[in-house]
C-alpha cells in the first residue's frame, strides 16, 4: 500500500464560475423498467433517477481517490460523482427553509462535490463521504449568502460568521431566559455591534418591491410602497429655517468684522470662517510672530465673537464657533 503523503490540505477556498471544477463525463443514467412512471415533480424525479447509480464501499471509494489522485482518471471521479449525488441531496434537505428552490441547492451542493473530488487526498484516512460534505456544505452556504437578498449580506468574514450562527445563538440564549440582545449577542460572537443589527434585520426581512401595492384597489390607502418610505435627511421648513439662519449668521460676521483690527480680520477670515483653516503656524510666520501669540489672539477673539453674535441673534443653537 502507497505511504501516507505528508502533503497538508488547505481548507476549502470557494472557486469562482470561472475556475469550478470540470464536470466529468457522467454515465449514463440506468433505464427505467418498463411500466414505471417518474414523479411529476422534478426532486422527486431527479431522486429517482439518481437512485438507479449503485452505492460504494469504502474500498471502492479509496481506489477510485486513488486513481482520481494519482492518474486524473476521469471515469474515476465520475463513478465517485454518481455514487454520492444521494449525499449531496441529503445535505440540501438541511437548507430547504432557507430557500425554495431545491434543485438550485442541489446543482450547487453538485458542484462541491465535485470540487470536494478534486481536493480529496485518500491516503490521509478521511473518508470521502465526510470530506466531500464539508464541501458541499461550503458551496451550499456561499450560494445561500449570495441569493438570500438582493442586498448583499455576507460581505464580509465575519458576517458570513454571523449569517451562520446568530439564529442558532437567539435561541440558545433564549432557552436559558436571557435577552439576545445587540450587545450580548456581538460579543458572545465576537462581532460588531452593528454588523449583528444588520445580519439581524436582513434574516427577519424579505425583498419588497418599492413599487408593491400597499392597501386595497380604488381605496384611500391604495398606495405603492415608495410612498409610505420616509425621505431622507431634514424636513423642507427645517431646511428653510437652517439656511435662513446661515444667511443672518454670515451677515452679522460680516458686520462684526469690520469693528476689527487687520491681524484680527486676518485671523477670522483665514482661520474661523474659512472652508480649509489655516494653522496657528501659518498665521505666525504670516505676521512674523510665535504660534502661542496667534493661539491667545483666537482665544480673545472667539470670546468676542460669541458675545456679539448672542447680542445680535437670539437662537444661536444649531451654530457654534470651533477653535483648535
Amino acid at each position: 500500500m502507497p505511504k501516507k503523503r505528508a502533503k497538508k490540505e488547505t481548507l476549502p477556498v470557494l472557486a469562482s464560475a470561472a475556475s469550478r471544477p470540470a464536470l466529468p463525463a457522467i454515465p449514463a443514467i440506468p433505464a427505467i423498467p418498463e411500466g414505471v412512471s417518474l414523479p411529476a415533480d422534478p426532486v422527486r424525479r431527479y431522486l429517482a433517477e439518481i437512485r438507479g447509480f449503485p452505492r460504494l464501499t469504502r474500498e471502492e471509494e479509496h481506489d477510485l481517490a486513488v486513481r482520481v489522485r494519482e492518474h486524473g482518471d476521469r471515469d474515476a471521479a465520475a463513478r465517485l460523482a454518481t455514487s454520492n449525488l444521494r449525499l449531496v441531496v441529503q445535505i440540501a434537505m438541511d437548507y430547504r427553509r432557507s430557500y425554495l428552490n431545491m434543485l438550485d441547492l442541489i446543482q450547487e451542493g453538485n458542484i462541491g462535490l465535485l470540487q470536494g473530488i478534486k481536493k480529496y487526498d485518500p491516503y490521509r484516512g478521511v473518508p470521502f463521504s465526510a470530506y466531500a460534505g464539508y464541501w458541499i456544505r461550503a458551496y451550499l452556504l456561499k450560494y445561500l449568502l449570495d441569493h438570500w437578498s438582493l442586498v448583499r449580506v455576507g460581505t464580509t468574514n465575519a458576517r458570513r460568521k454571523l449569517f451562520y450562527n446568530l439564529k442558532r445563538e437567539q435561541e440558545r440564549l433564549r432557552s436559558l431566559g436571557i435577552t439576545a440582545g445587540t450587545k450580548l449577542l456581538a460579543r458572545n460572537l465576537d462581532a460588531d455591534e452593528q454588523d449583528v443589527i444588520e445580519v439581524s434585520q436582513a434574516l427577519k426581512g424579505r425583498d419588497v418591491s418599492i413599487d408593491a401595492p400597499v392597501g386595497r384597489p380604488g381605496s384611500d390607502d391604495d398606495r405603492f410602497v415608495w410612498e409610505t418610505m420616509a425621505a431622507g435627511g431634514d424636513a423642507p421648513d427645517e431646511q428653510v429655517a437652517r439656511a435662513e439662519m446661515q444667511s443672518i449668521l454670515k451677515e452679522k460676521i460680516a458686520e462684526f468684522a469690520k469693528t476689527l483690527k487687520e491681524k484680527e480680520r486676518y485671523i477670522l477670515e483665514t482661520r474661523l470662517v474659512a472652508e480649509e483653516p489655516a494653522t496657528l503656524q501659518e498665521i505666525g510666520d504670516h505676521y512674523g510672530t510665535t504660534r502661542e501669540a496667534v493661539r491667545q489672539m483666537e482665544s480673545k477673539l472667539v470670546a468676542r465673537l460669541k458675545e456679539y453674535l448672542k447680542s445680535e441673534i437670539k437662537d444661536l443653537r444649531r451654530f457654534e464657533v470651533k477653535s483648535e
